[in-house]
């Protein structure tokens, strides 16, 4: 069972349905859920290729009817949703620099319905670096303001007054980029080899990760990646790992649309969206 399927089933029996009230309005649990996921994904630092750290301090911004309908509730949706990225960061590997905390905050430049959430990485006085368990914690966010909590902190260990490494890790991967010669190793008698790229991508929030050459994706259950939509073929697009990676597809009934455009075969980028029938597939890629 999935980690967005469980936090709906356990928020199901909290307050004998009173939450099933309350969230009658636009603004869904599981919409703020997968928003939580997507923020450690999308500032996850890949410290090696056993340990990448996440956010473990959120805040989620909500209009002021949605704030003033959700806060008498908000310590124990705060604690649902805490418990929620911790069984996320468990089941992608993720670690944290401190406790998992996720609170509610009221945006006046929010309309009712919408949300937005921030995040920071905060190391505990224990700083021991731990898996997805009760003291992980959150990543760099968005902007914040004059009452606001301080903003997007550097990659753990990174400059001044970031939160110290825990004893024996090794210092966060610089920003990749192309490099200008070939680095060397202390002692090494050749360049060092080149990371890994790992690729994967994300549907209604479940992460598929792309470990072959080929990657297909479709209604078939004989599909790589089955896509559970009536507008979706058995055999709909194929992606194809690479330098760049690309999608093709495969003869479909509908087509895909690649970050806005009508095609049949492209280029993909990290955060690059693909539209098949009415379902979206984030493609994501990362060194490490």
């Amino acid at each position: 069972m999935g980690v967005l399927k469980r936090f709906e089933q356990r928020l199901e029996g909290l307050v004998n349905g009173t939450f099933a009230k309350v969230f009658k309005s636009e603004v869904q649990p599981v919409e703020i859920a997968g928003a939580l996921q997507r923020e450690c994904d999308n500032n996850a630092t890949i410290w090696n290729r056993e340990r990448t750290v996440v956010p473990n301090d959120f805040i989620v911004e909500l209009s002021t009817p949605d704030y003033e309908r959700l806060s008498p509730y908000s310590g124990q949706l705060g604690d649902e949703l805490s418990s929620m990225v911790r069984d996320y960061a468990k089941q992608q590997r993720y670690t944290f620099m401190g406790p998992v905390k996720v609170h509610l905050e009221k945006a006046e430049d929010l309309d009712t319905g919408l949300y937005r959430v921030r995040s920071r990485t905060l190391a505990s006085s224990t700083s021991q670096v731990q898996p997805g368990g009760p003291g992980a914690g959150p990543a760099a966010g968005g902007p914040t303001g004059a009452g606001a909590p301080p903003g997007p902190s550097a990659p753990p260990g990174a400059g001044p007054g970031s939160p110290p490494r825990p004893a024996g890790a090794p210092p966060p991967m610089p920003p990749s980029a192309p490099s200008a010669a070939p680095s060397y190793a202390p002692g090494a008698s050749g360049p060092l080899p080149r990371a890994e790229t790992r690729r994967w991508i994300e549907i209604n929030g479940n992460r598929h990760q792309i470990s072959g050459a080929t990657l297909v994706l479709g209604r078939s259950t004989e599909a790589d990646v089955r896509v559970d939509d009536p507008g979706v073929s058995r055999r709909h697009c194929e992606i194809r790992a690479g330098n760049p990676s690309s999608i093709q597809d495969l003869g479909s009934t509908n087509g895909i649309v690649v970050d806005g455009q009508h095609t049949t075969r492209a280029t993909l980028r990290d955060g690059s969206r693909i539209a098949v029938g009415s379902t979206t597939i984030i493609y994501r890629q990362a060194e490490g």
